[in-house]
């Protein structure tokens, strides 16, 4: 057994993504699993009754909610790459982050989806629209909401409004040696090992580093961990991930 540091690790899942009029994971057991929900608020996926279902799961398994904002992109369950106005992007997450809010959620963190997460590790201009939007949100709510990303212009754009930036890392996605996610489209882009993916969190949490998709070691200093709750055996996976953290006597708490 390795010597875990003492730190508590959160595990967090995008949920509540009904598409096309059906689930996409295994929302009840994957809640019983995680300590923060990313709840689709329905430009990519979800509506009114997922967000509603989301937000009392929550509750009664004890998750932090946060909301999951994207492009407007439903048919391609915002995975395309758009480019809105900086205007409009951020009413688009205005629009989303309220939408959550009136289905009765208190909002904790926001974390972006698909194309829109990607791209504003780089684009700067879209990386500020995205941060504004929560900016003022969360001086409306009267507290500070953190984003969860993976760095780049949204951690610049982030703590440039005063807002707390917390850094993600993926269990169950490839990795470039250079840091970005490989793209989906990439053969070997999403893992589908339960044991790979309980591995790499445990060396995310304790040695700090995960194992890109050539097989470089590279640095990871992650306070949130992500399952995708759509990807292939999802619930296994984060069974496997919890057993391992229990293991190395690492807590599963979320830091919002």
């Amino acid at each position: 057994m390795r010597s875990a540091r003492a730190e508590a690790i959160d595990l967090n899942s995008d949920l509540g993504e009904t598409w096309k009029g059906a689930p996409t994971a295994d929302d009840e057991a994957m809640f019983a699993l995680i300590s923060s929900a990313s709840i689709a608020c329905g430009f990519h996926a979800g509506d009114d009754a997922s967000m509603r279902a989301s937000i009392e799961r929550a509750a009664r398994f004890g998750v932090a909610v946060g909301a999951h904002p994207s492009y407007d992109d439903r048919e391609g369950f915002g995975r395309r790459d758009r480019s809105p106005s900086p205007v409009a992007l951020r009413a688009d997450i205005t629009r989303q982050l309220d939408a959550l809010a009136a289905a009765g959620a208190d909002i904790r963190y926001v974390k972006p989806h698909g194309a829109l997460y990607n791209r504003i590790v780089d684009d700067a201009v879209q990386a500020r629209a995205v941060a504004a939007a929560v900016a003022a949100f969360a001086e409306r709510a009267g507290r500070p909401i953190p984003v969860l990303g993976l760095g780049g212009a949204i951690a610049e754009a982030t703590t440039g409004v005063g807002l707390p930036f917390v850094r993600e890392a993926f269990l169950d996605r490839a990795y470039t040696p250079g840091g970005a996610l490989v793209p989906r489209s990439r053969p070997g882009a999403v893992l589908g090992s339960a044991d790979v993916v309980a591995e790499r969190a445990v060396r995310l949490v304790v040695d700090r580093v995960l194992e890109a998709i050539d097989g470089t070691v590279i640095a990871a200093d992650a306070a949130s961990l992500c399952v995708h709750g759509d990807t292939p055996a999802a619930v296994a996976m984060a069974r496997a991930v919890r057993a391992a953290l229990d293991a190395e006597h690492v807590p599963v708490r979320a830091p919002w």
